[in-house]
C-alpha cells in the first residue's frame, strides 16, 4: 500500500483551519495530527503555507458520454477536474441516448470504470413515461433521480402533471430538478423574434429565461414535493425571488428540500452577455446582478446549501453560431475553486464556508459513504489549494476537450498545486498522472 505523508498543511475541516500533517495510507486516511512522523518508506510533501481541503465532489457535470463525444467524454472532462481539485462528480442524464433505463444507466457506470480519474456517479433520468425503469434503480450506488422540469436533450422534459405527481409519490431517491418554466420561455421567445426576427441578441437570454419562468417552476417542485414528502434538490438557482423558497431555519441533515448554485450564477451577471455572449449563455440564465447578490446572501446564510458547476462543454465552434442556435452551457471544473478562492481573497466567503459548500455538504445532502470529510478512516480525496500562486486561464493550460473557458483571461491568485483521489496523487506540478483512479460513489440509504 502506498503511504503519503502530507506536512505542514492548514487543514480546513468541519468549520475550523488548523496546522498539522495527515497521513494517507493506501486509499484512505489514516491520521490526522499536529505533528506526524514520517514512516518509512512514506511520500513525503511539505505543503506549508497552503490549504489542504476535502476534494470538491460536484453534483451536477455533463460530461457528454455517450453520444456527444466530440463535447467532451468521461476521461477528457473528469481529468480536467481533478486538475481543479473536484475529486468526485455526479453525471447528468441527458446524454444521447438519454439514461432513462437501468441498462443504459449502466452502460455510463461501466464506461467510468474504465476511463474515470475522479469518483463518479450518475443520476437516472425521468421521462412522461418511465416510472416503471425508475423504480427499478438502487438507491445505494446511483446518486438520484434527474428530473427536467424546463427543456432538455431528447425526450427528458417531464410536463405531464400526472406523471410528475406520479415520481414524486413512488420514489425514494433524491430527486434533483431542472426549473423553468417551458410555456414563459416560449412565450417571451416569440416576443423577442418578434421584434428581432432571427437576429435575437445574446442580451435578451435572461429575459427569455426569466426569473418568472424560473420561479413558477420551482414553487411547483417545491409545493408537489410538500405534498408528496419527496426528498427534493433543486439545481442551479439563478434569481432572487427563488431565495424566500428556502429555509435556513432547520439543520441540513434534517431538509427535505435542499438547494444548490451554480459558480456562473455567483461570478456573471447580464452586463457580461456584451462581451462574453453565447460563452456564457448557460440555462437557466445568468441573470441580473441583484440576483447575483441574493444568491451570495442565501448561501453565505445556509438557505442555499451546496455549489456546483453544471459544468456542459459545447465546442467553440457550436457557441460562436448566432444566439438562437448556439447551445447553452460551458465548461468549468477545472477554475470552480481558484475561482472561489478568488472570491475568499475579496472577503465575500470564507475558506471554512467553501470547503461547506463544495464537500461537506454533498456527503450530507447526497449520503455519500466516507467523502467529503478529512477524517480518519475516510477515503484521501483531498485538493491542496496555495494561495500564492497565481494563474492566468489561457488556451495553453485548458483540459477541457473544447479547448476554451468563459474564464480566458482571468488572473486567479490561488491555485490548485495538487489532487489526491482515492490515496492517489493524481494531479502534481501542473500535471495530471494518467491513471484513472475513480471509483463509483456509494450511498448511506
Amino acid at each position: 500500500m502506498a503511504t503519503t505523508l502530507i506536512k505542514n498543511a492548514r487543514i480546513v475541516n468541519e468549520g475550523k483551519t488548523f496546522e498539522g500533517d495527515v497521513l494517507l495510507s493506501g486509499t484512505r486516511i489514516e491520521k490526522i495530527a499536529g505533528d506526524i512522523s514520517a514512516p518509512a518508506n512514506a511520500k513525503i510533501i511539505d505543503v506549508e503555507g497552503s490549504y489542504l481541503i476535502p476534494g470538491m465532489i460536484d453534483d451536477q457535470v455533463h460530461f457528454r458520454e455517450p453520444g456527444l463525444t466530440h463535447k467532451g467524454n468521461i476521461a477528457s472532462e473528469s481529468r480536467a477536474a481533478v486538475a481543479g481539485g473536484v475529486t468526485s462528480f455526479i453525471e447528468q442524464p441527458n446524454t444521447v441516448p438519454n439514461a432513462v433505463t437501468q441498462e443504459l444507466l449502466e452502460q455510463k457506470y461501466r464506461i467510468a470504470a474504465q476511463s474515470s480519474y475522479a469518483n463518479y456517479s450518475f443520476m437516472m433520468g425521468a421521462t412522461n413515461n418511465n416510472l416503471e425503469e425508475i423504480l427499478k434503480t438502487n438507491r445505494h450506488n446511483v446518486a438520484g433521480l434527474k428530473i427536467f422540469m424546463g427543456s432538455s436533450t431528447g425526450n427528458m422534459l417531464v410536463d405531464n402533471p400526472k406523471a410528475l405527481e406520479a415520481i414524486f409519490s413512488s420514489t425514494p431517491l433524491l430527486i434533483a430538478v431542472h426549473c423553468e418554466d417551458e410555456q414563459t420561455i416560449k412565450n417571451n421567445l416569440a416576443h423577442y423574434k418578434e421584434m428581432y426576427g432571427d437576429a435575437v441578441p445574446t442580451t435578451a437570454h435572461h429575459l427569455i429565461r426569466s426569473a418568472e419562468a424560473c420561479y413558477l417552476s420551482s414553487s411547483k417542485a417545491i409545493a408537489l414535493a410538500q405534498k408528496t414528502g419527496a426528498r427534493l434538490h433543486v439545481f442551479h438557482l439563478s434569481t432572487e425571488v427563488e431565495m424566500d423558497l428556502f429555509t435556513n431555519q432547520i439543520p441540513l441533515e434534517q431538509k427535505q428540500i435542499t438547494a444548490e448554485v451554480c459558480l456562473h450564477h455567483l461570478w456573471f451577471t447580464n452586463e457580461d452577455y456584451a462581451q462574453k455572449g453565447n460563452f456564457i449563455k448557460w440555462n437557466p440564465a445568468v441573470k441580473t446582478a441583484s440576483d447575483r447578490d441574493a444568491l451570495w446572501r442565501a448561501l453565505l446564510d445556509d438557505r442555499i446549501d451546496v455549489i456546483a458547476t453544471d459544468h456542459a462543454p459545447h465546442t467553440f465552434e457550436e457557441k460562436s453560431q448566432p444566439y438562437l442556435m448556439a447551445p447553452s452551457g460551458g465548461p468549468l471544473v477545472q477554475h470552480v475553486l481558484p475561482a472561489l478562492f478568488e472570491k475568499h481573497r475579496q472577503g465575500i466567503i470564507s475558506v471554512e464556508k467553501i470547503v461547506e459548500k463544495t464537500a461537506h455538504n454533498l456527503a450530507i445532502v447526497f449520503k455519500i459513504q466516507d467523502r467529503g470529510f478529512i477524517r480518519e478512516g475516510y477515503y484521501a480525496d483531498l485538493a491542496v489549494i496555495n494561495p500564492n500562486q497565481p494563474q492566468t486561464v489561457s488556451r495553453e493550460n485548458i483540459l477541457y476537450h473544447c479547448g476554451w473557458s468563459p474564464f480566458e483571461g482571468q488572473r486567479f491568485e490561488a491555485s490548485v498545486s495538487h489532487t489526491f483521489v482515492n490515496g492517489i496523487l493524481m494531479y502534481e506540478n501542473q500535471k495530471v498522472k494518467e491513471l484513472q483512479a475513480g471509483q463509483r460513489l456509494l450511498f448511506n440509504r
